[in-house]
């Protein structure tokens, strides 16, 4: 059974006069290009093919705006980091991008999906930048993490809880296997209802951002 058995797709928005009425409550997804944003928007909601990927990496430059139920929604951000996009292009996302977060005071919470098998990026950290500018929680999945041995799959993910210190919390993620599909769900539904109650964790020592961004 889907874990929202009603969700469905709203509108595609090229600029800002097109996103969708602000009210209620959304969680943003934001990634790289070729990270499984798409994948990991459609296991987590239980739908095949509600996010459709890009035959084209960055390319897809629009937010759409799905509903998962009424008054909350999953907003799938373009995506982000492709080095062949034309300049126009990369300057459409970040005027995109600064009116989206500038602008939407539903805006609950962000996702950021990032390939395990790949550091966060400066891009990443803009991401992270723009939602603790709005006070929003940031859940990074580090998808993909099938791909990975399983002591390797751990040691990612310690490595990025102590990257991202307080400014995010972390999770493995396989759209293909399904793991940690169950505690993102947890994760959106608790950015839906406007708890800052942070996933359980292991204690770690911390790292502040800007002592990893090298």
């Amino acid at each position: 059974m889907s874990a929202y058995p009603h969700v469905k797709f709203l509108k595609s928005a090229h600029g800002p006069a097109d996103f969708c009425e602000d009210f209620g409550a959304e969680v943003a997804v934001s990634g790289r290009s070729n990270s499984g944003k798409s994948s990991a928007i459609n296991a987590i909601v239980h739908r095949r093919d509600l996010a459709r990927t890009s035959k084209t990496p960055g390319r897809t430059q629009l937010v759409n705006f799905f509903e998962l139920v009424p008054g909350q929604r999953l907003v799938d951000l373009p995506g982000y980091g492709y080095a062949k996009v034309p300049p126009s292009m990369r300057e459409h996302w970040r005027q995109l991008m600064d009116a989206y977060f500038g602008s939407r005071t539903s805006l609950a919470g962000l996702f950021i999906v990032m390939d395990a098998r790949r550091p966060l990026a400066g891009t990443d950290w803009q991401m992270i930048e723009m939602a603790d500018g709005r006070g929003c929680p940031v859940h990074v999945l580090l998808s993909k993490c099938d791909k990975l041995k399983r002591n390797e799959a751990r040691e990612t993910l310690r490595r990025a809880r102590s990257e991202l210190g307080e400014a995010a919390t972390a999770q493995l993620f396989s759209a293909v296997t399904k793991e940690g599909i169950d505690e993102a769900r947890r994760v959106l539904r608790s950015m839906l209802s406007g708890s800052r109650e942070r996933p359980a964790r292991e204690a770690e020592p911390l790292v502040q951002p800007w002592e990893k961004r090298g």
